[in-house]
């Protein structure tokens, strides 16, 4: 039996600047930290492949922006580079100005609706020099950046998004020691979230200031729906602390425009509350989102934490992850496969969060040494990710069907890209590059199956 979508739904993929782009520290843009980190630390770089090893989107926007509709894209999410389009934070690159409107008006050409987000983990190094998220100048320096962007590209953009997983930059950067400058610090990670959630906000304030009207804006969180080992009362608060601080950290200031009296009393109870302006309430507040984007990929599985210390150190002591033995692995990225959640997700949407306009801004599936799954023709036969995507839409239409306000699915990615530190080892492309040719992109099987499902707007 086939399944309808809604009309007009977005059928598309994501990715992001520093990923696609190449050409890292040329025409006029300045290093972010994935610039500056490759430069003194490049052993810690998959095969030493850093962010000017990427998929030269730059000088192949025009030719990929055909591909995009030959698979049967309706629209794309990509991110803008702070570092190219303001490279000193304050003085525009007209250089840039002119690679982006030309790029989002082939999309449109294309028959693309490009949905442009503004930060995707690449803090300008010059700003970081100054504590970059950690101080308060850089809600202002984002602020100033946007305001910039929505001037620049207003005309042509309608959809807009602030931040892509900010929970990537405040855990990969301050809490666990992945990503730079690997500090771990919960009080600091607690600061540098909320420094990006005023920043957040005072993107959409400057947002509606240039008075967009025919445009909307929101932000792209990655939602991880937390499930308890037991029924048992410490499991059951280790869901709560787990959902207070990855999901409704970010989520109810953006929709609701309230920090949660819960979670404000969980880092206040452990010594842990950022310091704030006394503006900012109200801020969030007036301040709320047009709709929402969620990057959903795996649930989180957790359990109370065995001895956990006070005043908490670590969000381990909040809560724990537990092993689910009857769980379905991808074994390339360890990750859980349970489509389901993408209806829990769903109703989540609908019954906690006003039913807002939302949709499924990352999904995808990666795989190492694609090259084994290729065939006589050179095709990918990546089976594997299509019925990873059938499953989560499946899912997902059912959630539609009982009401949830979703209009898109994108897939994580449009073509394979460079994945910071582990570059090119998991490939989640509709596109494969070829690392000793990367002006070299071939369709794989999902490309043709997506266009297909796009085209008919429905599975079966």
């Amino acid at each position: 039996m086939t399944k309808k979508f809604p009309k007009g739904f977005l059928w598309g993929a994501a990715l992001s600047a520093p990923q696609t782009e190449g050409h890292s520290l040329e025409h006029g843009k300045s290093p972010s930290t994935w610039d500056y980190w490759f430069s003194i630390a490049p052993e810690k770089f998959n095969q030493n492949q850093g962010p000017e090893n990427t998929s030269n989107v730059y000088d192949l926007y025009l030719d990929d922006c055909a591909k995009m509709k030959e698979i049967g894209l309706n629209s794309i999410r990509t991110s803008i580079a702070w570092t190219r389009l303001l490279p000193d934070g304050k003085t525009v690159n007209q250089e840039a100005v002119n690679f982006y409107r030309t790029y989002f008006q082939e999309m449109l050409k294309q028959g693309v609706e490009p949905v442009i987000n503004l930060f995707h983990f690449d803090m300008p190094m010059w700003l970081m020099e100054k504590g970059g998220w950690e101080t308060r100048e850089s809600v202002d320096a984002f602020a100033y950046y946007a305001k910039i962007a929505f001037e620049l590209f207003g005309d042509i953009v309608k959809k807009w998004t602030t931040f892509n997983e900010p929970l990537v930059h405040i855990e990969c950067g301050y809490l666990y020691g992945f990503h730079y400058p690997a500090i771990v610090d919960f009080k600091k990670a607690v600061q540098v979230g909320y420094h990006t959630l005023m920043a957040h906000t005072l993107a959409i304030k400057a947002f509606r200031d240039v008075n967009m009207k025919d445009g909307t804006i929101g932000i792209i969180l990655n939602v991880s729906p937390a499930y308890a080992k037991s029924e048992a009362a410490e499991d059951l608060l280790a869901k709560e602390n787990s959902d207070l601080l990855t999901t409704k950290s970010f989520l109810d200031p953006a929709v609701h425009g309230i920090i949660p009296e819960k979670l404000i009393q969980l880092l206040a109870d452990n010594h842990l509350l950022p310091e704030t302006e006394v503006e900012d309430k109200e801020l969030i507040m007036e301040n709320t989102v047009d709709f929402i984007g969620l990057n959903y990929y795996q649930p989180r599985r957790v359990q109370a934490a065995p001895a956990p210390q006070f005043p908490a150190k670590m969000p381990e002591d909040f809560y724990v992850l537990y092993d689910w033995p009857d769980k379905k692995i991808n074994p390339y990225r360890g990750w859980e496969i349970y489509p389901n959640a993408l209806y829990d997700v769903a109703m989540m949407m609908k019954n906690e969060y006003k039913n807002l306009p939302w949709y499924v801004s990352e999904n995808g599936m990666g795989v190492a040494n694609e090259e084994r799954f290729m065939d006589d023709h050179g095709m990918i036969q990546d089976d594997y990710r299509i019925e990873f995507m059938q499953e989560h839409l499946e899912f997902l239409h059912k959630g539609i069907e009982e009401g949830s306000n979703c209009f898109g699915y994108h897939t994580w990615t449009f073509v394979d890209c460079w994945s910071w530190l582990n570059g090119y080892r998991n490939r989640y492309g509709f596109y494969r590059v070829d690392l000793e040719d990367r002006f070299k992109r071939t369709m794989k099987k999902s490309g043709l199956w997506y266009k297909n499902v796009s085209e008919k707007n429905e599975i079966s």
